[in-house]
């Protein structure tokens, strides 16, 4: 069960559906779940962690096939701190974001920036291998210093 990969995708994508509905409660109720987002803020991340730390793995050892970008969370992570952010701003209510709801966003933005890079490493590292394999240069991308 844990091995299954799939397994940790329904599990963030359960655990991330449910922390977005407690993020609006919240904010529709002026700050009447603080309790319950601390809780599922860490359960949140820890969940999030264990499944990207298990991708990671199973790409440094060749057996990670899936494309779920970790953009996707970043994007509706940052919609949702925007809308919520402007729309106290319009209705001028008196919320205030959750420190959980804050450090879960920037922890997200921070484990896509490491997975970026260890992916960006990973294909460095396999473009090496294949040289000493082949005994060839690859070819180099002619658009990637355009600017």
């Amino acid at each position: 069960m844990f091995k299954n990969f799939k397994f940790w995708r329904y599990l963030i994508n359960f655990w991330s559906f449910l922390f977005f509905i407690f993020i609006i409660c919240d904010f529709l109720t002026n700050n009447s779940c603080l309790e319950i987002l601390s809780a599922l803020s860490t359960v949140y991340i820890s969940v999030l962690a264990i499944y990207v730390s298990n991708k990671e793995f199973e790409r440094w050892y060749d057996r990670h096939q899936g494309q779920h970008p970790g953009e996707v969370f970043v994007i509706a992570w940052s919609i949702l701190i925007f809308v919520l952010l402007v729309l106290d701003f319009v209705f001028a209510k008196s919320y205030t974001m959750p420190s959980s709801v804050l450090s879960a966003y920037i922890a997200v933005l921070t484990i896509l920036v490491i997975t970026a890079k260890s992916k960006e490493m990973y294909q460095s590292r396999k473009q090496i291998v294949k040289v000493k394999v082949d005994g060839r240069m690859p070819a180099k991308n002619k658009n990637k210093n355009k600017k």
